[in-house]
């Protein structure tokens, strides 16, 4: 076996984190979520490593005009438990899409992600809006030279 044949892997993510907008408008909410997924995990880039988060920022606006295919605004419910007997909460997707459908997006983009220790990372770049408001939007901060 040749010596020094090894690939060496990354330590650190590169500072080289782009920002993308998603106009969810008439879009179906799983290809969008899977879409977004892969933006906040880095997997379209060439750099890309399991175990680092090289991930980029992602805003989408007009969330409440995802579009959902079938009948999954009358079939489908969220389920949460909260940890004492009786404690199960359904919540069908029509009603909470009226409620709040930036957790509807949020949840279909987390449930894509894979639960470790960089999820909650790469969430934390995820920015939902219900409408076109995107004032709130924070703009990338150059890198300093520093590294953590």
């Amino acid at each position: 076996m040749p010596q020094n044949t090894y690939i060496q892997s990354p330590k650190a993510a590169p500072n080289e984190r782009r920002w993308h907008h998603i106009d969810a408008t008439g879009q179906v909410l799983g290809r969008m979520a899977t879409r977004v997924a892969t933006l906040l995990r880095g997997k379209h880039k060439p750099t890309y490593t399991a175990f680092v988060d090289c991930g980029d920022c992602v805003v989408i606006t007009n969330a409440a005009r995802v579009r959902l295919t079938g009948k999954k605004l009358d079939q489908k419910f969220y389920f949460s438990h909260s940890g004492y007997a009786g404690g199960a909460k359904t919540v069908p997707l029509r009603r909470q899409m009226e409620k709040d459908p930036r957790k509807v997006v949020y949840l279909a983009v987390k449930r894509m992600i894979h639960d470790n220790r960089l999820r909650s990372r790469q969430l934390a770049r995820l920015k939902i809006f219900p409408g076109e408001q995107t004032k709130d939007v924070p703009r990338p901060v150059k890198a300093s030279g520093t590294t953590r």
